[in-house]
């Protein structure tokens, strides 16, 4: 009777076999692919893996032997102001020797070197001025307010003639110099005509002809 029992139960097990579905078959018959395989076959070839990725870890750098950095120390008002002092005399040299920003172009090189290479009268215009000036003054006998006006109208005189001869040479020589320039000469001409009545040492860009020299 146990041997019938046990065959009875052997049969039942049967239909359950048949009522699995194919698709059942094939999943318990194929490996399961983790993420991280899927991940790894989904990555193009020559890949490197970050240390992250591998589980590796950098080591901090050791601090013990490092020299600390010193902060920034503050500046004392002596020191601030020695330091203005030095940037505004590097600054007026560099005026000294470029110039500024009205100074460029070839046209107003060749107005400089034009006034630059002669004598001018009105280099001594504002010494005559201030001679002139105090002449003038009423306190003074007649005869020295008469010079004083005379010297006034001689210095007038000398300025506006030497003015005019050195508009003229500018003028021939950016033409043929500089037949396709744009500057307009009239401003040429006052920038020369300024320069003519600033004392030699004083002008900037310092000259660079000496008196007499050719252009």
């Amino acid at each position: 009777m146990c041997a019938g029992l046990a065959r009875l139960a052997t049969l039942a097990d049967v239909p359950s076999l048949f009522r699995r579905k194919p698709a059942d078959l094939v999943e318990d018959s194929v490996t399961t692919v983790t993420t991280d395989e899927e991940s790894a076959a989904a990555r193009p070839r020559g890949y490197t893996p970050s240390k992250k990725e591998l589980g590796v870890t950098t080591p901090k750098r050791p601090t013990a032997g490092r020299r600390p950095t010193a902060p920034a120390r503050a500046l004392t008002k002596e020191e601030a102001r020695e330091q203005r002092r030095a940037a505004r005399a590097e600054s007026a040299a560099e005026f000294r020797r470029e110039g500024g920003p009205r100074d460029r172009g070839p046209e107003r090189l060749l107005a400089r070197n034009v006034v630059d290479s002669r004598r001018t009268i009105g280099t001594w215009f504002f010494g005559g001025a201030l001679i002139v000036l105090v002449g003038s003054n009423q306190a003074m006998p007649p005869i020295v307010r008469l010079l004083s006006n005379v010297l006034w109208g001689a210095l007038a005189l000398g300025v506006l003639v030497d003015s005019v001869l050195i508009s003229r040479k500018i003028k021939k020589l950016v033409r043929e110099r500089f037949p396709k320039s744009t500057e307009k000469l009239g401003s040429l001409y006052f920038y020369a005509i300024m320069r003519s009545i600033t004392f030699r040492r004083m002008r900037a860009p310092a000259p660079r002809v000496a008196i007499g020299e050719k252009i």
